[in-house]
């Protein structure tokens, strides 16, 4: 990208995007931000009307309705109807307008729910999804093979990072439809709060995750988009892993919340383990700067203690 590119993010007001947009502004002045009601990615009229328009020369693809377990299984029709649309419309305009690259992440959860771990890249496809993302990560999938088509097709110049777990700043909070680092977060503030004795934990608290902070995300957003020319998948994670149980005591004690955590197995788990291999990645030469602990901190300033993260 130059410094004069014309560069489009779309989801600019979700956590990744807001994180993106402020990391490049500081350097590309022709940043295009539309929101939701200036551009509605699913209306294939007024997404090719847009880029006609503006004529973007690199999309960051980020926009996407997302959530947790609970969301995925109270809403699957609208988190692969409402994705699938807007990424076929911005695919198929950034081929119909020349855009000179266009990055596409996918998501964790369209590996196999029981891949070797840590997952490499070449299990993309190798096995049965987690039946709880089952509809979003459909429509991840259907956005990965729609830009290797593209790219095998039309040339079109793609990226698509796998990304584990992102949170931070800017994270979505809505107990409907958030992850669990806000969820737990929220609910550890408000029983510290109410002087709540104890807080139930979904499921065993055995399974393994790894988190990365939004701002590092976005950095390796960047670093991919200027250094990555390849339309093959490449995992985008820290490769530090922790159990759910263990996190949660890490948010509680970062809250400050001294009840007890105590754990409903009859809820579900999800995957097991979901760690991601990312030293093709890392050989590239990037690598995430924050740990958990310092990005939960930042997050619980920003959005409970009103300071700047």
């Amino acid at each position: 990208m130059q410094l004069n590119s014309k560069i489009l993010i779309t989801g600019s007001t979700g956590m990744v995007g807001g994180a993106l947009v402020r990391l490049l502004q500081k350097d590309y002045p022709n940043l295009l931000t539309p929101n939701h009601q200036e551009l509605d990615l699913r209306d294939q009229a007024k997404v090719i009307a847009y880029f006609e328009k503006h004529q973007p020369e690199y999309v960051f693809h980020l926009a996407a309705i997302v959530g947790g377990i609970h969301a995925n299984n109270t809403y699957p029709a609208k988190f692969i109807y409402d994705n699938t649309q807007m990424h076929c419309n911005v695919i198929e305009a950034s081929y119909r307008y020349k855009v000179k690259k266009l990055l596409f992440p996918g998501s964790a959860c369209t590996y196999p729910k029981l891949a070797p771990q840590p997952i490499a890249e070449k299990y993309f496809l190798d096995g049965l999804i987690e039946p709880t993302n089952i509809a979003y990560a459909a429509a991840k999938i259907n956005g990965i093979v729609m830009c290797q088509a593209y790219t095998k097709e039309h040339n079109l110049n793609v990226v698509i990072p796998m990304p584990t777990n992102a949170y931070g700043v800017g994270d979505n909070f809505n107990p409907e439809a958030s992850h669990v680092i806000p969820a737990l977060m929220k609910r550890f503030h408000e029983a510290k709060k109410n002087n709540l004795s104890e807080v139930v934990l979904w499921g065993s608290g055995k399974p393994l995750r790894e988190f990365i902070y939004v701002d590092d995300f976005a950095g390796a957003l960047v670093f991919l988009m200027q250094n990555y020319n390849s339309p093959e998948i490449i995992n985008l994670s820290t490769m530090q892993e922790i159990s759910i149980y263990n996190l949660a005591n890490e948010i509680a004690e970062i809250v400050r919340y001294t009840g007890k955590i105590n754990l409903d197995p009859t809820k579900p788990d999800g995957a097991p383990r979901k760690c991601l291999d990312s030293t093709k990645l890392f050989a590239l030469g990037w690598k995430p700067k924050i740990s958990l602990k310092e990005g939960l901190e930042r997050m619980h300033q920003f959005h409970f203690e009103g300071t700047l993260a």
